[in-house]
């Protein structure tokens, strides 16, 4: 395959224009939102002000025949504090499910209003993992059924640990529509504003991530007009046909969204760990013990090195992924799988030894790396978890049915 690693000039300035944001505007604010522990409406308002939170922007980033854009843009965002800018780049989870699953004419209806305006930005959410079906999607319980008279869907079930659940303007909620065909049988809907029926009681207290807003979503009897299904429901139909007669269905609605996500939010893992390496660098040059800074000490030094290398690797499997995917070229061997993999697992790695090399002073929070040390850990767990990222590589590369 062909891969150019020199950026462009147009990525060079989209990286340096969010550094710059995530310098100036996030970094500041972090320790106070993650005190807080509420969604930073005011920092998402300017980066809706300045163009970063846009559904233009978001258009020009799909739109770069590379596919490095969008993970440039995240790593930089998140290298400047990952609540923060998970309150800001959320919204992409739900707009990749409608990108990927939607007609172009539910693309262009519903993707605007997943953010808003400069003056009244709004998010949107992804409703996917449940209780009791977290990496487990076939065993997804949320159920949607079709009205015939009414042609409506009838959307009944509970999503659990959703970004910016309750506080959307749109939520696009997977459901089960034939639960006997497992996720086969399931589907993507669009629930717009003000939808009857669909609450957030409880927002969840979290490690980290804390400025991002988490929360169960119930839906009861949530009623949706007939077009609301991703895709459209004479799709759907076939679909679900082809699925019966033993086919296997081409695009199950969650794992669409998450193998387009995948590079992305390894990206995000990848800010974080950036930003633990060069403060643990700057930390461990300008401490001076025993007479000469520590990072003159073969143990720290030794560390920082494994932690650039690590920083490095990621992202080289992080752009392949986002390259490979943006042009269509097949996850063969799990590629969007092992980016996120490793960038979940670097991250957790890297902060740790960013907090060991700091010491005490790492473990306080007059020194960021605490936090971010809190706020990696997450990048193991969600979007898949590093053991079924582990499970998806190892299905491709033997094509054996492992479980």
């Amino acid at each position: 395959m062909t891969f150019n690693l020199d950026l462009s000039d147009e990525q060079t300035e989209l990286r340096e224009w969010a550094h710059g944001f995530a310098a100036e505007v996030i970094r500041p604010a972090a320790a106070e939102w993650d005190a807080r522990e509420e969604t930073p409406w005011s920092i998402i308002q300017e980066a809706a002000k300045i163009g970063i939170y846009s559904f233009e922007t978001l258009a020009e980033l799909y739109g770069d025949t590379t596919g490095l854009s969008l993970p440039i843009l995240n790593e930089e965002l998140f290298w400047g504090d990952a609540g923060i800018a998970m309150s800001i780049m959320g919204t992409t989870l739900a707009v990749a499910g409608i990108f990927a699953l939607g007609t172009p004419e539910q693309v262009v209806e519903w993707i605007p209003q997943c953010f808003g305006d400069r003056d009244e930005p709004k998010v949107a959410a992804f409703c996917v993992s449940e209780p009791e079906a977290g990496s487990d999607v076939a065993a997804m319980r949320t159920r949607a059924r079709y009205d015939e008279a009414a042609k409506e869907w009838v959307i009944s079930g509970q999503k659990a640990w959703i970004t910016n659940g309750g506080i959307a303007n749109v939520h696009v909620v997977v459901a089960s529509v034939e639960p006997e065909l497992g996720a086969r049988g399931q589907a993507a809907f669009i629930v717009p504003p003000g939808a009857a029926g669909l609450a957030a009681h409880r927002k969840i207290k979290k490690l980290g991530l804390r400025a991002s807003h988490t929360a169960d979503v119930f839906l009861d009897e949530v009623r949706v007009p007939a077009e609301s299904v991703l895709g459209g429901k004479e799709k759907l139909d076939a679909r679900l046909a082809r699925a019966r007669a033993g086919a296997a269905a081409k695009a199950q609605a969650a794992m669409a969204t998450f193998e387009l996500s995948r590079p992305t939010v390894g990206a995000q893992a990848l800010g974080i760990a950036r930003a633990a390496y060069e403060y643990a660098l700057e930390y461990a040059n300008g401490r001076i013990q025993f007479g000469r800074p520590i990072a003159q000490n073969q143990a720290i030094a030794f560390a920082l090195a494994d932690m650039r290398t690590e920083i490095d690797c990621a992202r080289m499997l992080i752009w392949r992924a986002a390259w490979m995917g943006r042009n269509e070229r097949p996850f063969t061997a799990g590629e969007g799988s092992m980016s996120k993999l490793k960038a979940g697992e670097v991250a957790v790695a890297v902060t740790e030894k960013a907090v060991q090399i700091l010491g005490g002073a790492g473990y306080s929070r007059e020194h960021p790396v605490e936090r971010w040390y809190r706020d990696s850990k997450i990048y193991t767990i969600f979007e898949g978890t590093s053991e079924i990222q582990r499970l998806v590589i190892a299905r491709a590369i033997t094509g054996q049915p492992i479980r």
